[in-house]
């Protein structure tokens, strides 16, 4: 099972861990394009910090994040799973799994990012701010940068198991499964039961608390259908709107009553 996360906007510090090495990190495909994204990024804030803050869509309170990214090639590294935090990751909670639940986060978990592609929760990456939405001067879009070095990289990946796609649009636009890959995999969407609309706060929130339930449980459901399966046995209320033909994603709506 592979299980596609977004990042987080907020992250911990970079603490004073060694500094990055961008040859250690996971899906050493993608290794060029990372390099290109890390030296435009870096000479982005470390030039013109006004012109930065508005390629990076940054409040005035939000400045110090610029110097934060100037500084990346010698900021402290963390986990991955360390550096993101928010909602999503609050729910799932990694640092509290027991020891066999951390080793299937390791193996499956990969958190998809404006700057790295997509990284492990184990690789070790400085704090930093750029999301998959930024443009930049040279490189251009972020999501179309990745598209090519993903289409290469991620299959491979994916194996030969479910796919569970928990990525916002944006992050979704990256990489697109197809053919095979696309019939065994499945995205999640949070649902308020008694209005069927789509909830926003605690669909990041539910999201966390599937990938634990899962990962605890030992779960490893090798399509869609298991994982509805799977997913129901976990207590969770799951709508299936199965693709109409081979080769396309399947879309799961899981139910809850309350929002908080």
């Amino acid at each position: 099972m592979l299980v596609l996360l977004p990042p987080s906007e907020g992250k911990a510090s970079s603490g004073r861990g060694a500094p990055l090495k961008l040859e250690s990190l996971s899906l050493p495909g993608l290794g060029e394009a990372r390099e290109a994204v890390l030296r435009e990024l870096v000479e982005l804030c470390a030039g013109d910090e006004d012109k930065a803050r508005d390629v990076l869509g940054l409040s005035e309170g939000l400045r110090g994040e610029v110097a934060k990214n100037a500084g990346l090639p010698t900021a402290g590294a963390r986990p991955a799973g360390e550096i993101y935090t928010g909602v999503l990751y609050d729910a799932l909670d990694l640092a509290s799994l027991d020891a066999a639940a951390k080793k299937r986060a390791t193996r499956s978990l990969l958190v998809f990012s404006g700057l790295w592609g997509a990284v492990r929760v184990n690789d070790r990456i400085p704090s930093y701010r750029c999301s998959m939405g930024v443009k930049l001067p040279g490189l251009g879009a972020l999501g179309a940068h990745w598209r090519a070095p993903m289409a290469d990289v991620l299959p491979e990946a994916a194996g030969d198991g479910l796919v569970l796609d928990l990525r916002s649009s944006a992050y979704a636009a990256a990489w697109k499964p197809k053919g095979e890959v696309a019939g065994r995999t499945a995205s999640v969407r949070v649902l308020h039961a008694p209005t069927r609309k789509v909830v926003s706060h605690f669909n990041k929130a539910t999201k966390g608390r599937i990938v634990r339930s899962l990962l605890t449980a030992g779960a490893v459901p090798q399509g869609p259908a298991e994982l509805v399966e799977a997913l129901r046995d976990l207590g969770y209320e799951v709508e299936v709107e199965a693709p109409a033909r081979a080769g396309k994603a399947w879309t799961l709506d899981v139910l809850v009553e309350e929002i908080h």
